[in-house]
């Protein structure tokens, strides 16, 4: 058992959490901006709640977080009364928030100057993949932190992955993020095609995904998309933030995203419909307003 800390008890923070403190078997203590919720998870799972980041950390083997974005992430960490103020030598910061390379670096940085280290450690799957705890988890950082550290992760994992040092596994999610965004947009126009052509999309479907258009998306989306209802997982506000990462990203490296360019702008439009909090696949919406 160890003794844990988690920063962020937002759609994803707050099961990943319960995962380390009931499937794990750890010692968490919680803190959550808005103070009810974390009062609301301690309810439901035991452990402790703290008042601020700094207190949440004291002591603590491990301190997770699950923010939004860059500033909230530094917010928990450097700000007033953040993590690192409290943070013992030897512990370890793991952040499943998705944000930029950039951040990791500098807070892989700033943490071994204290004398404790940092693994960046985006997560893919979404609110139900956080809720079963079935994450895929891809980390940045050194071996033997990730060694350590690997095990409590596993926790609410399907799958943990070292893939390199510092801001890898913020860039592997870029890489992520990058996929989805074309295979949506090609499920959505697939499917608005079919639509256009007086096919019953299921029977499609259910003969072109055993071939080689096949994939996640297709086998968990296309139901919902061809019944317009957009009220499942990622919010198009997040993967806007996302893909403005991944944008952002490639305008330093060099990197050519003439797709990935142009499905952020459709999700763009989406949230100029009122879509601001539906689910990715209503990329759909787009096509048949």
């Amino acid at each position: 058992m160890a003794s844990v800390a988690f920063l962020g008890l937002g759609v994803m923070g707050f099961p990943m959490a319960g995962h380390l403190k009931n499937k794990g078997g750890h010692d968490v203590t919680v803190y959550n901006r808005t103070a009810a919720r974390a009062e609301k998870w301690v309810a439901e799972h035991g452990g402790k709640s703290a008042p601020t980041p700094e207190k949440a950390s004291e002591n603590k083997d491990f301190v997770f977080a699950c923010v939004g974005n860059d500033d909230d992430l530094r917010a928990v960490t450097t700000g007033e009364n953040g993590a690192f103020g409290a943070m013992k030598k030897g512990a370890i910061f793991i952040d499943n928030t998705t944000a930029s390379a950039e951040v990791a670096r500098e807070l892989a940085e700033k943490a071994a100057e204290r004398g404790f280290s940092f693994l960046d450690a985006p997560v893919s799957g979404g609110q139900a993949g956080a809720e079963n705890g079935v994450l895929t988890v891809m980390v940045g950082g050194q071996e033997a932190d990730f060694d350590r550290a690997k095990p409590v992760i596993d926790s609410y994992a399907r799958m943990v992955g070292l893939m390199g040092p510092s801001g890898a596994g913020q860039l592997t999610k870029m890489i992520n993020q990058i996929c989805i965004a074309g295979l949506v947009q090609g499920l959505a126009e697939g499917i608005h095609f079919g639509k256009k052509a007086g096919l019953d999309v299921e029977k499609v479907v259910e003969v072109i995904s055993k071939g080689a258009a096949g994939s996640w998306q297709m086998e968990n989306r296309h139901k919902t998309m061809n019944a317009g209802k957009y009220d499942f997982g990622f919010a198009v506000d997040w993967m806007r933030k996302d893909l403005n990462i991944c944008l952002e990203e490639a305008d330093r490296n060099g990197a050519k995203l003439p797709v990935t360019a142009l499905v952020d702008q459709f999700y763009k439009e989406i949230q100029q419909m009122g879509g601001r909090r539906w689910d990715t696949s209503s990329l759909l919406a787009r096509l048949e307003k």
